[in-house]
């Protein structure tokens, strides 16, 4: 199994990290932590090569704090990604939320960062991982214009089923379901209806817990695996393993 999408450089994890990473390698294949912001990119990259082989590193900033970044620091963030495009396994976390950014010109700015690290990802041909909420029917379209990105991952997809059935269309585009699975019945009803050849599986840790008092850490996602299994009546073996082969293929790790 492979948590997708995590957070383990976050300072929730401070106090025991190497306890968290190694009750991951008793479950898990790989773990594959986004950087957030430049500081975290940083943070990312180094985690992947103190865990060599088990953690991989994506580079992103995430929209609402992309949206207040200056010009400089988004700057930063495309150097850094050039620059270290054979240590990275994809784009991300970027894109737009909507959810909890309401006012327009700040939606607009979000969007112009958004398309500039998409713009990035086509011109060097490699995979985004992106944060869209409330607007992932506004992303598919923006995102159709760029044939030579590989892959697409809608981290955490919440939007609607029409939504869903236009992602699995495009054929290289996945949506990623975390532990909120075991408790969310909007994401139930999706994941009974999305084809599991587009479906990964992440943490999003330490966000999703089974509770809000709880931190959520990567081994968790063995309990979305098992609640896919379980809504699609499918033994857990084979949503392990097509899970995991469609990480494989859309990080080549």
């Amino acid at each position: 199994m492979i948590d997708t999408h995590c957070h383990l450089d976050f300072e929730d994890f401070d106090d025991d990290r190497e306890d968290v990473v190694g009750r991951a390698k008793d479950k898990l294949d790989n773990v594959i932590v986004s950087g957030f912001s430049n500081d975290s990119n940083m943070k990312v990259l180094q985690l992947s090569k103190d865990y060599e082989g088990f953690i991989y590193p994506t580079f992103g900033f995430h929209p609402v704090s992309s949206q207040n970044a200056t010009p400089e620091e988004i700057k930063i963030a495309h150097e850094n990604i050039s620059k270290h495009l054979d240590d990275i396994v994809a784009i991300g976390e970027v894109g737009m939320d909507y959810y909890y950014v309401t006012d327009k010109a700040l939606r607009e700015r979000q969007q112009e960062i958004f398309t500039g690290f998409l713009e990035l990802a086509d011109e060097y041909e490699v995979p985004i991982v992106m944060h869209v909420r409330d607007c992932e029917k506004k992303t598919v379209n923006i995102i159709a214009e760029y044939e030579n990105i590989p892959y697409f991952v809608f981290h955490c997809y919440g939007g609607s089923l029409k939504t869903a059935k236009r992602i699995m269309n495009m054929d290289n585009a996945y949506m990623s379901f975390s532990t909120m699975l075991c408790y969310s019945k909007h994401h139930q009803d999706l994941v009974e209806k999305i084809d599991l050849d587009y479906i990964l599986t992440e943490t999003d840790s330490p966000y999703l817990a089974m509770t809000k008092e709880e931190r959520n850490e990567p081994a968790n996602v063995v309990n979305a695996v098992y609640k896919i299994a379980e809504l699609k009546d499918m033994d857990v073996e084979t949503v392990d393993k097509t899970t995991t082969r469609n990480a494989l293929k859309i990080f080549k790790i």
